[in-house]
C-alpha cells in the first residue's frame, strides 16, 4: 500500500524480543516494509530467559507470523508440556494439586528468537536504541537512536521490553509496580533423575520461606541438528535438554542473592545452604546448575491504562502489559498481540483499510486482553510465592 504522497508504507519495531520479531515476521510475509531496532550490540549478547510455555492461542498466533516453510523446524525444536500441576513440600511429599494442563507446548526462549530472526537478514539492526520519537505534520513518526541518528516511518511500535522507553514517552502516566521479593532463574541439564522431579505440566515446591517453580523443557530433537535437517540456512543454538527452575525468594533474602548476579557460583553456595535438608534431589538440581545459563528475575507488572487516542505510535507485550510469569501468559500474550497487529497492518496494506483505524482497532483489542492475563497472572501468583 501507499500512502497519499505514494510512499510505500514502513513500519518500524523498537526491540528484537520475540514479540517484536513475531511481529516483524508476518509484516514481512504480508509485504510490508518492516525494520526491527534493537539496543543490544547482537543476538548473541546477553544471557535470554528460560523455558516459557505455549498454550492454544499463542502458538497458534506464532505460527501464523512464522513463514509455513519453518513451521516444521518450529515443531522440531520445541517440547510436550502437559499434565498436572502439582505442589510438593521440599521433601516430594504431594499438598495438592492444581489442576491438568493439555496441549501445551515447551519452548527455549533463546532458541525461539533465533529462530524469528531467520530470514529477517539486515532488515533487524543491532546496536540501535531507540529513546524517543517526534510525531511529524505529514503523518510521518521520526525514531530517534541513542548515538543521535534517526530513522523515518509510517508506525513505530514499542516492542522494547518492561523499560520500553518508548511507553514512557507515550504513556509517561503508566505505572509499572516491582513485587516484593526477587526469584532466581536457573537450569540444570536434564537426566533421568531430574526428569522424575517433573512428571506433568509443572511442580511446585513449598519449603520454609522459600518456593521453587521446576519446568521440563525437553526438545522432540536438538535444535541445531534439527535446523540442519529442515532448515539448512537456519542457525540455531547448540541447546540441550534441560530442567528450568525458579527460585521464590521473601524479601529479607532477596537483595544479598541478587546483588550476586554476576558471580552464579556463590549463588548458587548461598542457596544451596538455604535448601539444606531438602530432597537430595532438589539440592543437586542446584548443584548442577548450568553456570552460564542462571540469572535473578525481578517480578513486575503493569496497572491497567485506558486508551490512550491512537497515534502514529503503539505498544507490544511487556512494552504495554508487563506481568508476573504465574499464568505463563507473558510470550503467549506477545504473540497474541503480533497476530493481531500483523492482521490490522495487513489490511492497510492491501488497502482494505486506513492505518488509525486499524491500529485504534488493534489498540482496543490488545488492551482488554492484555490485561485480562496480567489480573490472571496476579491472581495466581500466591500459588507460586512462600509464606512470610
Amino acid at each position: 500500500m501507499t500512502d497519499r504522497e505514494g510512499r510505500d508504507m514502513k513500519v518500524m519495531v523498537a526491540g528484537a524480543g520475540i514479540g517484536g520479531l513475531c511481529l516483524a515476521q508476518g509484516l514481512l510475509r504480508a509485504g510490508v516494509d518492516v525494520r526491527v531496532y534493537e539496543r543490544e550490540a547482537g543476538a548473541q549478547s546477553r544471557y535470554q530467559g528460560f523455558r516459557i510455555g505455549l498454550n492454544a492461542q499463542g502458538l497458534a498466533a506464532l505460527r501464523e507470523c512464522l513463514p509455513p516453510r519453518l513451521h516444521g523446524l518450529l515443531d522440531a525444536v520445541t517440547g510436550p508440556m502437559s499434565g498436572e500441576r502439582r505442589v510438593v513440600d521440599q521433601h516430594l511429599g504431594e499438598l495438592r494439586l492444581l489442576g491438568a494442563v493439555d496441549g501445551g507446548t515447551a519452548t527455549d526462549r533463546h532458541v525461539l528468537r533465533q529462530l524469528l530472526l531467520a530470514g529477517l537478514g539486515d532488515r533487524v539492526e543491532f546496536g540501535r536504541a531507540v529513546v524517543g520519537y517526534t510525531e511529524q505534520e505529514d503523518g510521518t513518526v521520526v525514531a530517534h537512536f541513542s548515538d543521535g541518528s534517526s530513522a523515518v516511518g509510517d508506525l513505530l511500535v514499542g516492542a522494547d521490553g518492561v523499560g520500553s522507553a518508548v511507553r514512557r514517552q507515550l504513556l509517561p502516566e503508566a505505572e509499572v509496580v516491582t513485587l516484593p521479593g526477587n526469584a532466581l532463574l536457573g537450569r540444570t541439564p536434564l537426566t533421568e533423575r531430574f526428569a522424575a522431579l517433573v512428571p506433568g505440566f509443572g511442580t511446585v515446591v513449598h519449603g520454609p520461606g522459600v518456593s521453587m517453580l521446576l519446568g521440563r523443557m525437553e526438545f522432540r530433537r536438538p535444535p541445531r541438528r534439527a535446523a540442519a535437517d529442515l532448515a539448512p540456512d537456519v542457525e540455531l543454538p547448540d541447546t540441550g535438554s534441560y530442567l528450568r527452575w525458579v527460585v521464590m525468594l521473601p524479601e529479607p533474602l532477596a537483595p544479598a542473592l541478587v546483588a550476586l548476579a554476576d558471580d552464579w557460583a556463590t549463588v548458587r553456595d548461598r542457596l544451596l545452604a538455604l535448601i539444606d535438608g531438602w530432597h537430595p534431589d532438589l539440592v543437586e538440581l542446584v548443584r548442577q546448575s548450568d553456570v552460564g545459563n542462571s540469572s535473578p528475575l525481578t517480578v513486575r507488572y503493569a496497572k491497567p491504562v485506558p486508551h490512550w487516542g491512537t497515534r502514529r505510535v503503539t505498544l507490544l507485550g511487556d512494552a504495554i502489559h508487563p506481568m508476573p510469569p504465574s499464568a505463563g501468559q507473558g510470550a503467549n500474550t506477545a504473540f497474541r498481540d503480533a497476530a493481531l497487529l500483523c492482521r490490522s497492518l495487513t489490511a492497510v496494506q492491501r488497502g482494505e483499510a486506513e492505518l488509525p483505524a486499524a491500529v485504534e482497532a488493534y489498540e482496543r483489542r490488545m488492551l482488554d486482553h492484555g490485561f485480562a492475563a496480567v489480573a490472571e497472572s496476579l491472581e495466581r501468583l500466591p500459588d507460586f510465592t512462600p509464606a512470610r
